[in-house]
């Protein structure tokens, strides 16, 4: 079984940019879909974007293409989202996932395995 950490998020101001990082602690990401996802207090819980580990395609929500870019680093057994231009509506508890195959969904009921999250503010 798979097990995910996050890390990276934090209070940033307007217009700042995060790195957030998902490190598979138990496990690996050989062969699997790696997503983020991001739910705000009240509201559901959404896809941001996703990679499949093995060969590199991504897939983008599209109201996060051109601020949001996802990739791997397959020596540290990590998955990176990094966010730019932000803004106070992208402030959300954030998670990564992992499903056991390569192709990648969009939804939350997809993917098998979740971390804890990390708590991102954009605030001044």
């Amino acid at each position: 079984q798979v097990q995910l950490e996050e890390s990276g998020g934090g209070l940033v101001q307007p217009g700042g940019s995060l790195r957030l990082s998902c490190t598979a602690s138990r496990g690996t990401f050989s062969s699997y879909a790696v997503g983020w996802f991001r739910q705000a207090p009240g509201k559901e819980r959404e896809f941001l974007a996703a990679i499949r580990w093995s060969g590199g395609d991504t897939v983008y929500a599209d109201s996060m293409k051109g601020r949001f870019t996802i990739s791997t680093d397959s020596a540290k057994n990590t998955v990176y989202l990094q966010m730019n231009s932000l803004k106070p509506e992208d402030t959300a508890v954030y998670y990564c996932a992992s499903r056991r195959t390569g192709l990648i969904l969009q939804s939350v009921s997809g993917y098998d395995y979740w971390g804890q999250g990390t708590q991102v503010t954009v605030s001044s």
